[in-house]
């Protein structure tokens, strides 16, 4: 039982990980598809994606970085993770354009490498 809630949380942490670099992905690609392009500004840039993929790293991150610190007591990739979803959080506020991406993009980062300081604390 205790090595499949392992598998689980190390799943939740890969997942985080690809969830985080795939955000990461859309800002770039949504800022140079529309700025430079202008295509599909609608789409790529609506703040429904934001939210949802805010929605989706509060719930796998508070998961999995939290059953984290309860397993290896390390509390360091919970608040750099937080901290970076409070950026993303934060990204809802300044309206589309470069500071929404430069916040998104940061925050993804930080809460890429609380995932990754996770996986590794469980070694």
């Amino acid at each position: 039982m205790r090595t499949a809630i392992i598998a689980i949380r190390n799943r939740l942490d890969r997942v985080g990980i690809i969830l985080s670099g795939l955000c990461a992905v859309h800002c770039v690609l949504g800022v140079v598809l529309v700025g430079v392009l202008g295509l599909g500004g609608e789409v790529l840039l609506s703040p429904e994606i934001h939210r949802i993929g805010l929605a989706m790293a509060l719930g796998i991150g508070v998961a999995s970085l939290g059953f984290g610190v309860l397993r290896h007591g390390r509390i360091a990739p919970l608040v750099i993770g937080g901290f970076g979803l409070a950026l993303m959080a934060a990204a809802l506020f300044v309206g589309h354009g470069t500071p929404e991406a430069v916040l998104t993009i940061l925050g993804v980062g930080l809460v890429a490498f609380a995932h990754i300081r996770n996986l590794h604390a469980a070694c």
